[in-house]
Protein backbone atom coordinates (compact mmCIF):
# COMPACT_ATOMS: atom_id res chain seq x y z
CA UNK A 1 0.00 0.00 0.00
CA UNK A 2 1.49 3.28 -0.84
CA UNK A 3 1.63 6.15 1.35
CA UNK A 4 0.61 8.92 -0.43
CA UNK A 5 2.37 12.74 1.50
CA UNK A 6 1.83 16.27 0.98
CA UNK A 7 5.03 18.55 1.50
CA UNK A 8 4.04 21.79 3.02
CA UNK A 9 7.12 24.06 3.03
CA UNK A 10 7.84 27.62 1.52
CA UNK A 11 11.64 26.99 0.57
CA UNK A 12 10.93 25.39 -2.80
CA UNK A 13 14.89 23.62 -2.22
CA UNK A 14 13.56 21.83 0.53
CA UNK A 15 10.23 20.53 -0.36
CA UNK A 16 12.79 18.84 -3.67
CA UNK A 17 14.87 17.67 -1.54
CA UNK A 18 12.04 16.15 0.44
CA UNK A 19 10.78 14.74 -2.73
CA UNK A 20 14.02 13.31 -4.06
CA UNK A 21 14.03 11.30 -0.69
CA UNK A 22 10.41 10.01 -0.59
CA UNK A 23 9.57 9.34 -4.54
CA UNK A 24 12.33 6.65 -4.24
CA UNK A 25 10.71 4.50 -1.73
CA UNK A 26 8.76 1.45 -2.52
CA UNK A 27 5.84 2.59 -0.35
CA UNK A 28 5.81 6.70 -1.14
CA UNK A 29 4.44 8.79 -3.09
CA UNK A 30 4.53 12.71 -2.61
CA UNK A 31 0.86 13.82 -4.15
CA UNK A 32 1.42 17.58 -3.98
CA UNK A 33 3.61 20.37 -3.03
CA UNK A 34 2.06 23.36 -1.27
CA UNK A 35 4.35 26.75 -0.26
CA UNK A 36 1.57 28.47 2.66
CA UNK A 37 -0.74 27.03 4.78
CA UNK A 38 -4.12 28.27 2.86
CA UNK A 39 -2.92 26.21 -0.08
CA UNK A 40 -1.92 23.15 2.41
CA UNK A 41 -5.01 23.23 3.85
CA UNK A 42 -6.88 23.70 0.70
CA UNK A 43 -4.59 20.80 -1.07
CA UNK A 44 -5.36 18.05 1.82
CA UNK A 45 -9.10 18.88 1.25
CA UNK A 46 -8.81 17.86 -2.21
CA UNK A 47 -6.24 14.99 -2.11
CA UNK A 48 -7.03 13.49 1.40
CA UNK A 49 -3.32 12.41 1.60
CA UNK A 50 -2.07 9.92 4.42
CA UNK A 51 0.29 12.08 5.56
CA UNK A 52 1.20 15.94 5.44
CA UNK A 53 5.21 17.21 6.04
CA UNK A 54 4.12 20.34 7.94
CA UNK A 55 6.97 22.99 8.19
CA UNK A 56 5.24 25.12 11.06
CA UNK A 57 6.31 28.94 9.50
CA UNK A 58 4.74 29.76 6.35
CA UNK A 59 3.45 32.79 4.86
CA UNK A 60 -0.66 32.70 3.89
CA UNK A 61 -1.39 30.77 7.76
CA UNK A 62 1.39 29.10 9.01
CA UNK A 63 1.45 25.84 9.84
CA UNK A 64 -0.13 25.26 12.85
CA UNK A 65 -3.11 26.75 12.05
CA UNK A 66 -3.14 24.43 8.80
CA UNK A 67 -2.83 21.52 11.06
CA UNK A 68 -5.58 22.27 13.11
CA UNK A 69 -7.98 22.74 10.04
CA UNK A 70 -6.50 19.67 8.36
CA UNK A 71 -6.77 17.81 11.57
CA UNK A 72 -10.86 18.95 11.71
CA UNK A 73 -11.27 18.48 8.21
CA UNK A 74 -9.53 15.38 7.37
CA UNK A 75 -9.41 13.20 10.27
CA UNK A 76 -8.04 10.21 7.84
CA UNK A 77 -5.22 12.47 7.29
CA UNK A 78 -1.98 12.21 9.72
CA UNK A 79 -0.02 15.43 10.27
CA UNK A 80 4.04 15.49 10.86
CA UNK A 81 5.21 18.59 12.20
CA UNK A 82 8.85 20.00 11.11
CA UNK A 83 10.29 21.94 13.99
CA UNK A 84 13.85 23.24 14.60
CA UNK A 85 14.42 21.76 18.40
CA UNK A 86 12.43 19.07 19.83
CA UNK A 87 11.59 21.25 22.72
CA UNK A 88 10.67 24.17 20.15
CA UNK A 89 6.98 26.28 21.17
CA UNK A 90 6.12 25.04 17.69
CA UNK A 91 6.32 21.21 18.33
CA UNK A 92 3.98 21.68 21.09
CA UNK A 93 1.43 23.85 19.62
CA UNK A 94 1.58 21.73 16.80
CA UNK A 95 0.86 18.77 19.34
CA UNK A 96 -1.66 20.58 20.81
CA UNK A 97 -3.59 21.33 17.12
CA UNK A 98 -3.69 17.36 16.47
CA UNK A 99 -0.37 16.63 14.85
CA UNK A 100 0.71 13.17 15.47
CA UNK A 101 4.11 13.86 15.78
CA UNK A 102 7.12 16.15 15.06
CA UNK A 103 10.36 15.74 13.61
CA UNK A 104 13.50 17.99 14.06
CA UNK A 105 14.78 19.27 10.11
CA UNK A 106 18.11 18.09 10.75
CA UNK A 107 16.52 14.36 11.28
CA UNK A 108 18.26 11.49 9.32
CA UNK A 109 16.42 10.72 6.13
CA UNK A 110 15.79 6.93 7.65
CA UNK A 111 14.09 8.72 10.96
CA UNK A 112 12.00 11.11 8.73
CA UNK A 113 10.99 7.89 6.33
CA UNK A 114 10.70 5.38 9.62
CA UNK A 115 8.57 8.90 10.85
CA UNK A 116 6.18 8.70 8.10
CA UNK A 117 5.43 5.15 7.87
CA UNK A 118 4.84 5.30 11.65
CA UNK A 119 2.45 7.99 11.41
CA UNK A 120 0.61 6.58 8.26
CA UNK A 121 0.29 3.35 10.18
CA UNK A 122 -1.67 5.13 12.97
CA UNK A 123 1.10 5.39 15.54
CA UNK A 124 2.26 8.45 17.21
CA UNK A 125 6.29 9.12 16.40
CA UNK A 126 6.89 11.19 19.66
CA UNK A 127 7.70 8.97 22.57
CA UNK A 128 5.58 9.57 25.47
CA UNK A 129 8.70 10.99 27.57
CA UNK A 130 9.10 13.77 24.81
CA UNK A 131 5.79 14.64 25.28
CA UNK A 132 5.80 15.10 28.73
CA UNK A 133 8.87 17.18 28.40
CA UNK A 134 6.91 19.53 26.02
CA UNK A 135 4.33 19.57 28.40
CA UNK A 136 6.02 20.55 31.69
CA UNK A 137 8.02 22.93 29.15
CA UNK A 138 4.71 24.80 28.12
CA UNK A 139 2.20 23.67 30.56
CA UNK A 140 1.04 27.42 31.45
CA UNK A 141 -0.26 27.49 27.71
CA UNK A 142 -1.87 23.79 28.72
CA UNK A 143 -3.54 23.90 31.42
CA UNK A 144 -7.27 24.98 30.92
CA UNK A 145 -8.87 25.57 34.39
CA UNK A 146 -10.42 21.97 34.61
CA UNK A 147 -10.26 19.35 37.29
CA UNK A 148 -10.00 15.50 37.59
CA UNK A 149 -13.35 14.95 36.79
CA UNK A 150 -14.57 17.67 35.36
CA UNK A 151 -14.24 16.44 31.67
CA UNK A 152 -16.88 14.20 30.90
CA UNK A 153 -15.29 11.88 29.01
CA UNK A 154 -13.34 10.58 31.93
CA UNK A 155 -16.70 8.51 33.07
CA UNK A 156 -16.90 6.50 30.26
CA UNK A 157 -13.59 5.10 31.68
CA UNK A 158 -13.17 2.17 33.98
CA UNK A 159 -11.31 2.39 37.08
CA UNK A 160 -8.43 0.37 35.73
CA UNK A 161 -8.69 2.35 32.00
CA UNK A 162 -7.99 5.56 34.42
CA UNK A 163 -4.85 4.03 36.02
CA UNK A 164 -3.44 3.26 32.43
CA UNK A 165 -4.12 7.19 31.45
CA UNK A 166 -2.70 8.40 34.24
CA UNK A 167 0.74 6.13 33.73
CA UNK A 168 1.04 6.87 30.35
CA UNK A 169 0.72 10.66 30.76
CA UNK A 170 3.48 10.57 33.17
CA UNK A 171 5.79 9.23 30.27
CA UNK A 172 5.78 5.28 30.48
CA UNK A 173 5.93 2.95 27.91
CA UNK A 174 3.65 -0.17 27.44
CA UNK A 175 6.24 -2.25 29.00
CA UNK A 176 6.84 0.00 31.92
CA UNK A 177 2.96 0.36 32.38
CA UNK A 178 2.44 -3.18 32.53
CA UNK A 179 5.24 -3.92 35.00
CA UNK A 180 3.41 -1.08 37.62
CA UNK A 181 0.49 -2.64 37.14
CA UNK A 182 1.49 -6.11 37.22
CA UNK A 183 -0.16 -6.51 33.85
CA UNK A 184 0.77 -7.88 30.41
CA UNK A 185 1.89 -5.81 27.68
CA UNK A 186 -0.73 -6.63 24.79
CA UNK A 187 -3.02 -6.16 28.15
CA UNK A 188 -1.92 -2.52 27.99
CA UNK A 189 -1.80 -2.12 24.62
CA UNK A 190 -5.73 -3.14 24.80
CA UNK A 191 -6.60 -0.93 27.43
CA UNK A 192 -4.57 2.16 26.02
CA UNK A 193 -6.61 0.98 22.36
CA UNK A 194 -9.95 1.26 24.51
CA UNK A 195 -9.09 4.98 26.74
CA UNK A 196 -8.45 6.41 22.81
CA UNK A 197 -12.05 5.56 21.41
CA UNK A 198 -13.95 6.24 24.59
CA UNK A 199 -12.39 9.66 24.62
CA UNK A 200 -12.20 10.17 20.72
CA UNK A 201 -8.57 10.63 20.92
CA UNK A 202 -6.07 10.03 17.61
CA UNK A 203 -2.76 8.65 19.13
CA UNK A 204 -1.34 7.88 22.49
CA UNK A 205 0.34 11.71 22.22
CA UNK A 206 -3.33 13.14 22.25
CA UNK A 207 -4.15 10.64 25.45
CA UNK A 208 -0.76 12.54 27.04
CA UNK A 209 -2.01 16.16 26.05
CA UNK A 210 -5.81 15.04 27.64
CA UNK A 211 -4.23 14.01 31.40
CA UNK A 212 -2.58 17.69 31.60
CA UNK A 213 -5.22 19.10 29.98
CA UNK A 214 -7.92 17.55 32.78
CA UNK A 215 -4.83 17.78 35.31
CA UNK A 216 -5.24 14.09 36.06
CA UNK A 217 -1.04 14.83 35.63
CA UNK A 218 0.03 17.78 37.15
CA UNK A 219 3.41 19.83 35.81
CA UNK A 220 6.67 19.70 38.15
Amino acid sequence: MTIRVLLADDEALLRMAFTMILDVQPDMTVVAEAADGTETVRLARQLRPDVVLMDVRMPGGDGIEATRRIVRDCPETRVLILTTFDLDEYAFAGLKAGASGFLVKNSRPDDLLGAIRSIAAGDAVVSPRVTRRLLQTFAPQLLNGSGPGQDERLQRLTGRELEVLVLVGRGMTNGEVAAALHLAEATVKTHLGRILEKLGLRDRVQAVIFAYETRLIHPS
